[in-house]
């Protein structure tokens, strides 16, 4: 729905509640769409680095492989 800057100034709290709600609410200006109102997504929270410090355990020869394996990456 579209409505005037002077409507949606006297009705914000109703037009959040119908983006809230998942309608589609423009605001124009003399007519010319100007604005669209859309919710804000969740965000995921902030990652804590080390969190899974001790958990993991990287062997030293993690990286090693085949003779056969690395020969195929230069032929």
């Amino acid at each position: 729905m579209t409505y005037n800057i002077h409507e949606a100034k006297t009705h914000l709290s109703r037009l959040l509640e119908k983006v809230q709600n998942g309608e589609k609410v423009i605001i124009a200006k003399s007519g010319s769409p100007l604005a669209e109102l859309i919710p804000i997504k969740n965000t995921p929270a902030k990652r804590v680095l080390g969190l899974a410090k001790g958990q993991v355990v990287i062997k030293p020869d993690f990286d090693e492989l085949p003779d056969e394996i690395i020969d195929g990456f230069y032929k």
